[in-house]
C-alpha cells in the first residue's frame, strides 16, 4: 500500500501524516508513506486544498485531517 500526505508542512498536515502513520503502524499493514510538500505534485493529484490524503492512486480526503476512524476504514478496504 502506497499512502501519500499531501501539504507544505503545517499543523493540519502534520496531523494528517500523524494519524496515518498511526493507523499503519496499529493495524501493522505494510505500507509506504511519503509526505508531499511541492505545490507542483500536489496540484498533479488534482488536490487545491490541504491536507489531502491519497491511498494507492485514490485521492482520499481534501482540506481537512481525516479522524482515525476514517484512516482506519480506508487501508483495511
Amino acid at each position: 500500500m502506497e499512502i501519500k500526505v499531501l501539504g507544505p508542512g503545517c499543523a493540519k498536515c502534520t496531523e494528517a501524516e500523524k494519524i496515518m502513520r498511526g493507523v499503519v503502524e496499529e493495524t501493522g499493514i505494510v505500507a509506504t508513506i511519503e509526505k508531499i510538500s511541492d505545490f507542483q505534485l500536489i496540484a498533479k493529484h488534482g488536490v487545491f486544498s490541504t491536507p489531502a490524503v491519497v491511498i494507492d492512486g485514490e485521492v482520499k480526503c481534501v482540506g481537512k485531517v481525516p479522524s482515525k476512524k476514517e484512516a482506519l476504514d480506508w487501508i483495511k478496504k
